[in-house]
């Protein structure tokens, strides 16, 4: 893993930054391999997006139809999370595909567009073993929140101590379970079903659509450092546990052993 020295030696500038590598050798000569390092603040607040079954309607036609042209992206995505960006939250990609996929998966994701609005930038973080692995994890076995845990997990522990993931979106118990076992808490966490419709975790009953909630994202995304405005600690004070809890009374102690004195007494 790079360390903080060469990091800085690299000159990053907020935001995407696209670098090179390239590998020579004698007899192939020399080949190169691009890719994006994201420059992000330890205070930005990051939403989390499944894309098989999440932003495409299914996990195998998400996988195959793409590759032969055919628009199979759940309607209202794009601009749904065109908005939460738009209020300074930053959008990751998580998917259980494997690593040589990700050429394919990129260029999905930037040709998802719907009306003039494309999906955000975002990093996108694959499973590093073989497509066939990958393959049977997300679709035959349907264990890929293994693999999600932990690379969730080792992206948790750069941001200092402090949670970064604010939301997720997924499509399967498996995305919700993951989401939960990195602080997400339950009432941020949403599964969509090939029909379009997202339900809420904390709420099964309820449900709504992407294009529904586009409708009212600053109520459930509030725009990140207006006014000083800080949605992860703000959301907690008006949460159904904090509204109606009741505070403790002060109690003088010798009072409280003069209750307990007559209470023994009798």
């Amino acid at each position: 893993r790079v360390n903080s020295e060469k990091l800085a030696d690299l000159k990053l500038k907020s935001g995407s930054n696209e670098v090179e590598f390239s590998v020579t050798t004698a007899f192939q000569g020399t080949t190169r391999c691009k890719c994006h390092i994201y420059l992000w603040h330890h205070t930005d607040k990051v939403v989390i997006s499944d894309i098989d079954g999440t932003i495409t309607k299914s996990d195998v036609l998400g996988h195959i139809l793409p590759v032969i042209g055919r628009d199979w992206a759940q309607s209202g995505v794009a601009q749904l999370f065109t908005k939460i960006n738009s209020n300074s939250y930053k959008i990751m990609y998580l998917s259980a595909r494997a690593i040589g996929q990700a050429s394919i998966t990129k260029d999905y994701l930037q040709s998802v567009k719907q009306g003039d609005v494309f999906l955000p930038d975002g990093p996108i973080f694959l499973n590093p073993d073989s497509l066939i692995h990958a393959f049977r994890r997300e679709v035959i076995d349907r264990n890929p929140e293994e693999f999600k845990i932990r690379c969730l997990k080792d992206i948790q522990s750069l941001f200092e101590q402090k949670n970064p993931f604010f939301a997720g979106y997924g499509n399967r118990p498996n995305d919700a379970y993951a989401y939960r076992a990195v602080g997400i808490p339950v009432s941020r966490i949403f599964t969509i079903n090939p029909a379009g419709e997202l339900r809420h975790e904390l709420t099964q009953n309820y449900q709504t659509s992407y294009t529904e909630q586009d409708s009212m994202v600053d109520l459930v995304f509030p725009t990140v450092g207006k006014d000083g405005f800080d949605p992860d600690s703000k959301l907690q004070e008006f949460s159904s546990f904090w509204f109606w809890r009741e505070g403790f009374l002060n109690i003088d102690p010798q009072v409280l052993d003069e209750c307990l004195g007559k209470d023994v007494k009798k």
